[in-house]
């Protein structure tokens, strides 16, 4: 693999790189930040090889409240037209997908917790997910989705949401679930999330999301397979 440098976006002190800073470490890579929650610099673009843009409570909409979105997005739209490797997880995704033009919105339901997603038939063509099942379980917390880009492969979809997963042009990659978490990052998103989690059909209660941390090896495992994957492209 050759050497790349590494940005990530943070928007909360809670939802970080989780796994991925594992991955990270493991290649002897020491990833830049710019945390939008304090007085922040963005990278120069050239300075840059992959962009990893993270989750966070607010809506891609809600410029009045966090005006640092519009920058965000000018800077993600840029990364993407030079050709960067940019893979958004969760609210990052929802950035990538509106940057690509495509409608953000309220999803019908919240999804919050752990449940299936099922990759597309096209996905299953697609070497990047060669080592997957076609059905998996996986962490969410989201209440917004999208649509998918325009000149992008959908790849997954649950029960209640079914663009859960994009790939653009073979190097732009959005989840908008975690395959991320450790269990450091769901007690996180659990602590100050709390108010959402009123169980239902699909919203589990934090006792249920802190007890299947059974999940977490087999997440992060595909988590490692897609930066693999992604890293040999550079």
């Amino acid at each position: 693999m050759n050497r790349i440098s590494v940005h990530t976006f943070l928007h909360v002190p809670f939802e970080g790189l989780g796994c991925i800073e594992q991955w990270l470490l493991k290649h002897n890579l020491i990833p830049g930040y710019t945390r939008f929650y304090e007085d922040y610099q963005l990278p120069e673009i050239d300075a840059i090889d992959w962009l990893i843009v993270m989750g966070g409570p607010m809506g891609v909409y809600e410029e009045t409240d966090y005006p640092w979105l519009a920058v965000e997005k000018a800077f993600i739209r840029k990364a993407i037209d030079n050709g960067k490797t940019v893979i958004g997880i969760c609210l990052g995704s929802q950035l990538i997908a509106e940057v690509l033009g495509a409608k953000v919105y309220p999803n019908q339901v919240k999804e919050i917790g752990w449940f299936d997603i099922t990759l597309s038939e096209a996905a299953l063509e697609i070497p990047l997910f060669s080592h997957f099942e076609k059905q998996f379980h996986a962490f969410h917390w989201h209440g917004d989705t999208y649509d998918i880009p325009q000149a992008s492969v959908r790849l997954m979809s649950s029960a209640v949401c079914p663009n859960q997963a994009f790939l653009y042009k073979g190097n732009v990659l959005g989840l908008q679930f975690h395959l991320e978490a450790t269990g450091r990052s769901l007690q996180g998103m659990v602590d100050h999330g709390g108010d959402e989690l009123v169980p239902g059909m699909t919203v589990q209660s934090a006792e249920v999301i802190l007890g299947e941390t059974r999940f977490l090896a087999d997440n992060n495992q595909k988590m490692f397979q897609l930066l693999d994957f992604l890293a040999t492209r550079e």
